[in-house]
């Protein structure tokens, strides 16, 4: 015997109704309140060999059947897991009960006038007109005439809704089956919404991988590890043998860390700045991949050094873009073996989608082409028309502000950051001593300013980008403001193209990969829309305290200078003055 959970007819919003004690209760609201609530407990009757009889879609006792089930379902969910063949079954059967009803609804309607007319021409392009229509009238054939073959738009979209309401429950259940972080770890990663996170503390209790906690949380948070069926054996594979590459060479500054914080970064832009409402999923996939890898192997030397010295590196790139290249193509590489195959399960079109962004996006990380990308964004913000806004660059501006973006973090994080990155400068200065080779710029540890370095640093490369960057950003938030009606499907009456890209995962198409995104973390989702019409910019008061900090150093700095100076000279007359005598 199977019992089931209590059943609500038109339930509160709050979850909090109450059974009666009694098996059977009819309760009813006042005529005016219009709204009755029915709860009763039953008992399911069964088929003779233990499985539940369920009554025919088509059937008032079908969708009293399915609103059980469905709560029941609901129950488990709050309170524990549930078996997947459970919640598969549960789910087939309350979709097969809805279209099943909006289809009788669409019978009665049939002398009415097509809904579908009734949205606005931009809200649903033709050809996605077209492809819902064909999609769902070849399943629903079957209990139609061939004379009721038109297809009101109402059952359609709840018929979406429906699919993504199963697509958020079983990204939910999965979910579980993921990476299991101590709860140490876990309790940090719910600060990477703020801006000056701090990865030197995360990387300290994961135990020097900081980049595979960070990874894994990130694409999971933005549900990309469902989305495009990665296995987690093949994920885990992938993100230790990339953070194994980031330690190859045990660099002070461009290391597993720096690739963990540039990741959180874009990700808190993607997620507080509402950028993440204007990609595609794929397109998100391939920014956090990007920022994942895009210093992979990185030998703790600069392109130039790989030019000056002819490395076999510089050979094979041409003396161009020499590191950039090689993280791309090293990354990739690693993607073809059997046991890192986190993107088997994208379609070619996807593939070729994701690995020409993640290729642009990792090239335009390499300094040299800084001041060409802020000219044409800049460019690019001038034009009235947004169509103007190429999304490859406007990533990749965005992954490259990310990049040099610890001089806009909190100053313990960003001195930190700054000690290492000279170090590493010192390191190669020291190797291009032993090469006789000339000293790059701040490579030389016995005349280096650091604050002057720094200073120079946030005024003309720092402050700047983020600038143009913020602007960007803002830019893009008016346009989904304008359009958010349409981005948050679930919250509207009539999806937009993109949220009616969201069908069942046995139909999916490759296109509908640009489905919302879901949260599966706890925190603020990231198709939160900033309040105020503006993209928040936490690092301008970073970047004006970093400067103040820098600028009592250089004070400091040139007071000693000063003091030493005249102390030699101090010497130098003291021993002319005793060579006269």
């Amino acid at each position: 015997m199977k019992f089931l959970f209590y059943f609500v007819a038109n339930p509160p919003d709050d979850d909090d109704a109450t059974p009666s004690k009694d098996d059977d209760t009819q309760t009813a609201g006042s005529p005016g309140s219009g709204a009755a609530v029915l709860v009763r407990k039953t008992r399911s009757p069964t088929n003779g060999e233990g499985e539940e009889e369920l009554p025919p879609v088509d059937t008032l006792e079908a969708c009293d059947k399915a609103a059980e089930r469905l709560r029941e379902l609901s129950n488990h969910l709050n309170h524990g897991e549930i078996p997947m063949d459970v919640l598969q079954q549960t789910v087939t059967y309350a979709v097969s009960v809805l279209e099943a009803i909006y289809l009788d609804e669409t019978k009665r309607l049939l002398d009415e006038d097509d809904e579908l007319s009734e949205v606005q021409p931009d809200a649903v392009p033709p050809e996605v007109r077209e492809w819902l229509a064909s999609t769902f009238t070849r399943q629903m054939s079957t209990t139609r005439r061939r004379s009721e073959d038109k297809l009101r738009f109402r059952s359609v979209a709840h018929a979406i809704r429906a699919g993504i309401m199963v697509d958020r429950i079983y990204r939910r259940l999965s979910s579980s089956s993921n990476l299991q972080m101590p709860a140490q770890i876990a309790q940090l990663l719910k600060n990477s919404e703020d801006w000056s996170f701090d990865v030197f503390a995360l990387n300290s209790v994961a135990s020097g991988q900081c980049l595979r906690y960070m990874s894994h949380y990130l694409l999971n948070r933005f549900g990309l590890i469902q989305k495009f069926k990665m296995s987690t054996a093949s994920l885990e594979s992938f993100l230790v043998q990339i953070e194994n590459g980031y330690e190859r060479y045990r660099n002070p500054y461009h290391n597993n860390m720096h690739a963990a914080d540039v990741t959180q970064t874009v990700a808190y832009l993607l997620c507080q700045a509402g950028l993440a409402n204007w990609l595609t999923d794929i397109e998100i996939f391939a920014t956090l991949f990007a920022a994942i890898i895009h210093d992979y192997e990185h030998t703790g030397t600069t392109n130039s050094f790989h030019v000056m010295s002819g490395s076999e590196t510089a050979l094979l790139y041409n003396d161009r873009a020499v590191l950039e290249n090689y993280h791309v193509s090293q990354s990739f590489r690693l993607l073809r073996d059997d046991e890192n195959s986190i993107l088997s399960n994208l379609s070619k079109e996807e593939y070729r989608e994701f690995r020409s962004l993640v290729i642009e996006m990792v090239l335009a990380t390499d300094m040299s082409s800084h001041f060409q990308q802020i000219k044409t964004m800049k460019t690019l913000l001038c034009h009235s028309d947004f169509s103007s806004m190429d999304k490859a660059k406007v990533l990749s501006l965005m992954l490259h502000c990310c990049d040099i973006s610890h001089p806009a973090k909190d100053w313990n994080l960003h001195f930190r950051w700054t000690q290492r990155l000279m170090e590493e400068f010192f390191r190669q200065g020291d190797k291009e001593k032993e090469l006789r080779l000339p000293f790059s710029p701040l490579c030389d540890r016995n005349s280096t300013l650091v604050a002057e370095s720094q200073i120079g640093f946030i005024d003309f490369i720092v402050s700047p980008s983020l600038e143009v960057c913020g602007d960007m950003l803002d830019r893009i938030l008016r346009h989904v403001e304008g359009h958010k009606d349409g981005v948050i499907a679930e919250d509207s009456t009539v999806p937009t193209s993109r949220s009616l890209q969201t069908s069942s995962p046995a139909n999916s198409p490759s296109h509908s990969r640009a489905s919302p995104r879901l949260f599966n973390s706890p925190g603020q989702s990231p198709r939160h829309l900033p309040s105020g019409g503006s993209v928040p910019r936490p690092w301008l008061k970073c970047l004006d305290n970093n400067k103040k900090m820098w600028q009592e150093l250089s004070d400091k700095d040139a007071e000693l200078r000063e003091q030493i100076t005249e102390a030699s000279k101090k010497r130098f007359r003291d021993y002319s003055n005793g060579l006269d005598k």
